[in-house]
């Protein structure tokens, strides 16, 4: 009989790479594992957190409590935590929560499999268990980061930047791709820094054109570019690989050159429309998410006007706001003052997010009438759910169709079809099959 282990993953995409690849290690040993699940026969639990914001740091101890709670209580025998609240605060958490049957760092897979009596197998350590569905699968192209943003820990918990070869990307993307996965999703801290500490520069463009030769592969996004040093010709990759999806997910974070001093993101203002402008003149159909830090110390009143005033003049197709939280031993805890209140935070972020609802349900509407071709994530009541190239999952907005008048049996979850828009809300369309 094998033992059942619950595998529950909090944060970012790139925790959910690394619960995979412990999931598959775990499989090919002497262990059923679940994800995410109420499953109250899975005995074991590991906890893979996040430690990014307060917000996220909050989740994870949370769900930390409930699970301790929950051995208490007699439906968990051993809760084991790992990932970025672990590797950042591991002794305060063994001091505050005792219960926990022991804690590991985002690089101690090792660690967790001898603990939990499974041997490491190297050979397979570019395959994963995938929580995704089977046709849409994350690449984590690369760990760490060098860059040092005045309110980012991830340095601090996930170190230097570090890529991958290409040669192991290729053969991960490969054995996704013959385990039916059609579309890639290229993430890292930064894309667009891929390549430059093995290679001596950079090599993003390179790894995407020949991740698209890769036979069964449809639909390759990028996420997460940095706009500083943006190379020209990944540009030209996006532009001309029908392969690559005309979409960028471009961190700003700010517009104001002032506050993008303090934050320490290397560019201002006029480069940051310089490089937009750019992008959008050589690719005049792709879609820019962008995410934006409110309440940075340095944000005065006038600075987030100028913010506003320059969401409304380039009207991006997807905003992301987070709040600025103080983080231990970042630069601007240790510089800055965290002088502005909460609720100002807050008050900024919601104008920033109505300004920006109003834009995409302006885009959205410009889209009636109008011929995408999209993927079927699933089916769900009375709709299919799917997505154009322009939205990743999880993050973006979807497609709705009727599914009533459709036999279910000839529409699967990964095929591409074709959709007419027929309407539009602020966040999702409605479209019927061609």
């Amino acid at each position: 009989m094998k033992k059942k282990i619950n595998i529950v993953t909090l944060g970012c995409s790139k925790n959910i790479v690394d619960s995979e690849l412990l999931m598959h290690q775990l499989s090919l040993g002497n262990w059923e594992v679940v994800h995410d699940s109420n499953d109250t026969s899975a005995k074991v639990v590991v906890i893979n957190t996040c430690g990014f914001i307060g917000d996220a740091k909050e989740e994870s101890v949370n769900t930390i409590l409930d699970f301790v709670n929950a051995k208490k209580n007699g439906f968990v025998d051993k809760v084991y935590v790992m990932g970025c609240l672990s590797q950042r605060y591991k002794k305060d958490l063994m001091n505050e929560i005792p219960e926990v049957d022991g804690f590991y760092g985002v690089s101690d897979l090792p660690q967790i499999l001898k603990e939990l009596n499974t041997e490491h197998n190297h050979r397979a350590l570019v395959e994963r268990k995938l929580t995704t569905p089977s046709h849409y699968a994350y690449l984590k192209i690369s760990e760490g980061c060098n860059w040092g943003c005045s309110y980012c820990a991830i340095p601090l918990i996930r170190g230097k930047h570090i890529s991958r070869t290409i040669e192991s990307l290729v053969e991960e993307a490969t054995i996704l791709a013959q385990k039916g996965v059609k579309e890639l999703i290229v993430i890292a801290q930064d894309t667009t820094y891929y390549g430059l500490d093995i290679y001596g520069e950079r090599k993003i463009s390179e790894l995407l054109n020949k991740l698209s030769r890769i036979d069964g592969i449809e639909w390759i996004r990028l996420h997460y570019a940095y706009p500083f040093g943006f190379p020209d010709e990944l540009i030209e990759e996006i532009r001309s690989n029908p392969k690559i999806c005309k979409y960028l997910d471009i961190p700003l974070q700010h517009i104001n050159s002032e506050v993008l001093r303090m934050m320490r993101r290397g560019v201002d203002r006029t480069e940051t429309v310089r490089l937009i402008n750019k992008i959008r003149n050589r690719i005049p159909d792709i879609a820019i998410r962008t995410t934006f830090l409110i309440g940075h110390p340095g944000e005065t009143p006038e600075a987030f006007n100028e913010l506003i005033d320059f969401i409304k003049a380039f009207r991006f197709d997807r905003v992301g706001v987070f709040e600025y939280s103080e983080e231990e031993d970042t630069y601007a805890a240790i510089n800055y003052t965290d002088s502005i209140p909460a609720e100002e935070k807050q008050r900024r972020a919601e104008q920033l997010m109505a300004v920006q609802q109003e834009i995409s349900f302006d885009l959205n509407k410009e889209k009636i009438g109008k011929q995408f071709r999209v993927i079927v994530d699933r089916l769900e009541g009375d709709y299919f759910i799917c997505r154009t190239e322009y939205d990743s999952p999880e993050v973006d907005q979807e497609v709705l169709v009727n599914a009533s008048n459709i036999p279910s049996s000839g529409i699967a979850p990964g095929d591409f079809k074709e959709v007419i828009i027929t309407d539009a809300l602020e966040y999702d369309l409605y479209g019927e099959f061609i």
